[in-house]
């Protein structure tokens, strides 16, 4: 067993700990020894595929942390979207990924280096000059001179790399862009080493077969009762998995007890619980624990920057429409700081390129954004992509507004291609699965109606998942909102509360500059 070569401060439950010496072993049989922190080179034609699952609170996250970070000791050297080496034949790698943006951004905010799948999936084309640089950051080259950089310069990107291991964000503080060193993107040809994936219940059966062509050694860490992707019958990629090959984390740990959002999430597995029994454990809840609002309003000012979890579409294009009457918006344009979600990338087959470099910047479909206002250029926007390590960009942008009752969106804002959005005041479940926010609104009305729709998905009642997935977004308050209101804003829209870094990046068909 290997418990012993914890920190005091980390306890594992039985569960994890069985579950940490299966990866271990897995590993180990791989060349990667964490226990020993040894390496050995990798086993050429053999394939791994392992799959931890577990419900929130199971403690899945802290596993997978406590692995990288094993993993990191051993001398295992970390690939992400921020910059990777040049391959060795003695080097051993570890990619940690996630679906989506804000899915990797809470890893990151938990001290995990996570990356999007689509960001491993696709490789940067480096400008020689900025090879020299990251090199030289990461350890393993001498300090370059480079024409049109200072030494000061130079001296700013070593400071800030010692205190935030981001090459971007150095480079950024030594006042180069994006644009400056990143020349193009490729996909990947070259084979990587063991991935670890987090919210693998999101993986469609495309992703799986293109992680399992890069990975010889994947670990999936995901959710069994969250919603399977849309098109796979309610099967998730582990399901196939066989039963040695699935690792179940059924206690839940330490830090989770005492959760009253966690405990509500878990009595839906209570078949006698039904949708009014469901309604009373809530009205309990919130009368002993201010981490659980019932409410009988939308909050306007949350929906800014906390989308209203709903299930139906024509109640999400209500809600949005509501939204954008309280804030005051025209219809003809847009307010900066009201929220978006990308649609995809509207582009032609000949500009496989330019998608490239839109998704691998954060633009990919789903991505939550904060319109910040108008281009340089007709028909671009400025931009900040939520949970981006690079957040603000201004892109080619074609902006929908979709209105109740009718077949055809009103577009406020439009480039001829580039990157489409919705407003993102209120997300349907289903596009919110990855996402965390410290407050989640849950639209109660549009639960009832799927619990009267009587319908089922994976042997569960429809709305039991859908209950499940909405109230487990919430990090720290669940608002469940039990009537089709909503309450005054009480501020204004803004943007001066978004974080910024240094170097925003432009990106599109074309140049916004």
């Amino acid at each position: 067993m290997v418990r012993a070569m914890q920190t005091p401060a980390l306890t594992f439950s039985d569960d994890q700990a069985e579950a940490w010496d299966r990866v271990a072993d897995q590993l180990r049989g791989m060349g990667v020894d964490i226990v020993n922190a040894a390496l050995s080179p990798a086993a050429e034609g053999k394939a791994q595929v392992l799959a931890v699952v577990g419900k929130a609170g199971s403690g899945k996250t802290m596993l997978l942390a406590a692995l990288y970070r094993a993993m990191l000791a051993a001398g295992v050297e970390i690939v992400s979207g921020d910059y990777e080496g040049r391959r060795r034949k003695d080097r051993r790698t570890l990619a940690i990924l996630a679906p989506t943006n804000k899915a990797a951004s809470v890893l990151r905010g938990r001290g995990v280096p996570a990356t999007t799948i689509h960001r491993i999936l696709y490789t940067p084309v480096y400008d020689p000059q900025y090879e020299r640089i990251a090199e030289w950051l990461a350890g393993q080259g001498t300090r370059p001179q480079v024409e049109g950089l200072t030494e000061l310069a130079l001296d700013r990107a070593k400071a800030f790399y010692d205190q935030v291991a981001s090459i971007p964000g150095a480079l950024a503080a030594a006042g180069l862009r994006g644009s400056d060193f990143i020349k193009g993107w490729k996909r990947r040809e070259e084979p990587l080493d063991v991935g670890f994936v987090d919210e693998s219940s999101m993986l469609d059966e495309r992703q799986f077969d293109d992680l399992r062509e890069i990975f010889p050694t994947l670990v999936l860490f995901g959710d069994p009762a969250q919603l399977a992707p849309v098109g796979q019958s309610g099967e998730m990629v582990f399901d196939k998995l066989g039963e040695t090959r699935r690792l179940v984390l059924s206690r839940i740990h330490r830090q989770a007890q005492d959760n009253p959002i966690l405990d509500l999430a878990h009595a839906l597995a209570d078949p006698e619980v039904d949708f009014a029994m469901f309604e009373r454990l809530i009205e309990k809840a919130a009368a002993r624990d201010d981490r659980v609002v019932l409410a009988e309003r939308v909050d306007a000012d949350l929906m800014a920057r906390s989308p209203v979890l709903v299930w139906r579409n024509a109640t999400r294009i209500r809600l949005i429409t509501a939204f954008r009457a309280a804030q005051g918006a025209p219809d003809t344009e847009l307010l900066p700081g009201e929220p978006l979600i990308c649609d995809g990338i509207e582009l032609p087959l000949k500009h496989r390129k330019k998608r490239i470099d839109l998704e691998a910047r954060g633009l990919i479909k789903g991505a939550q954004v904060i319109y910040m206002g108008p281009g340089k250029s007709p028909g671009f926007a400025r931009l900040h992509v939520i949970g981006a390590e690079e957040p603000q960009v201004s892109a080619a942008a074609i902006i929908k507004i979709e209105k109740p009752d009718e077949d055809e969106p009103f577009i406020p804002s439009a480039a001829t291609m580039g990157a489409a959005f919705l407003h993102g005041a209120a997300v349907t479940i289903h596009k919110a699965q990855g996402s965390q926010w410290e407050t989640v609104q849950v639209f109660a009305p549009d639960l009832y109606a799927a619990s009267q729709a009587g319908r089922m998905e994976a042997g569960l009642p429809l709305w039991k998942r859908l209950a499940y997935v909405a109230i487990t977004r919430a990090e720290q308050r669940l608002i469940w909102v039990t009537r089709y209101r909503l309450a005054r804003p009480q501020a204004a829209l803004r943007i001066d509360d978004l974080p910024s870094r240094p170097a925003p990046l432009s990106l599109a068909a074309g140049s916004d500059d």
